[in-house]
């Protein structure tokens, strides 16, 4: 690693770790606002509906599902991939812990709100910080390079799937989830940009992830 990738390695490291537990916290907030959840968050809320586990737990065991369906498609997992499999879930349970439910529907519109913004700023700090994408982000772009579909069409088959297995399940689909498929790439792409750390070019591929691609995560 260069010097001046190791002058920055503190800001990145703080920057995925922020940023993880933030993603979760983004995701309790809208879970909370129970007007529709993100695609995977769907998903997950329907596997809590008919197993005894918490939000939490469930997310770390789908993370590493999909991280199992890395392996055919040949992706390699960077550190922040690990880190944000095992780190969102504990971090959603705590945001569960702090914010209260039943609230009133200007609330939870609110609510809905908070967590779409601190889910698209967390985003950009997690994979700003160039330790590799998360699991979901990292089956997408993979799909694309096997399949040669554009981003968005792999993109919106996976979602389309996970939310209708999520809603089958029990899971929570209104307005909010189409709100959130609408906004949720624009507002991630400004945060990737405005969260970036600039890395030297002759940087390990494992290490970079470039948000100049405009490719958006499969966040949710």
């Amino acid at each position: 690693m260069s010097r001046l990738s190791g002058r920055r390695l503190p800001r990145r490291v703080a920057q995925l770790l922020v940023g993880v537990f933030l993603y979760g916290i983004g995701i309790a907030f809208i879970v909370r606002g129970v007007i529709g959840a993100a695609p995977w968050d769907v998903l997950t809320q329907g596997i809590a509906n008919q197993v005894p586990l918490s939000f939490g737990a469930i997310t770390i065991l789908v993370s590493i599902v999909v991280l199992l369906l890395w392996i055919p498609i040949r992706q390699k997992p960077g550190i922040g991939t690990i880190v944000n499999a095992l780190g969102v879930g504990p971090a959603a349970d705590v945001g569960f812990l702090l914010i209260p439910e039943g609230q009133p529907l200007w609330v939870r519109i609110l609510f809905f709100i908070i967590g779409l913004t601190v889910l698209a700023a967390a985003t950009g700090l997690y994979i700003g910080a160039h330790f590799g994408p998360g699991p979901r982000d990292g089956l997408m772009t993979g799909l694309h390079q096997l399949t040669g579909f554009p981003i968005w069409v792999v993109r919106t088959a996976l979602e389309v799937t996970v939310v209708a297995a999520g809603w089958a399940l029990g899971g929570n689909v209104g307005v909010g989830t189409v709100a959130f498929a609408l906004l949720v790439g624009p507002m991630c792409q400004f945060f990737m940009r405005l969260f970036s750390v600039p890395l030297p070019e002759r940087a390990s591929p494992e290490t970079r992830d470039d948000t100049r691609s405009g490719e958006i995560p499969a966040v949710g």
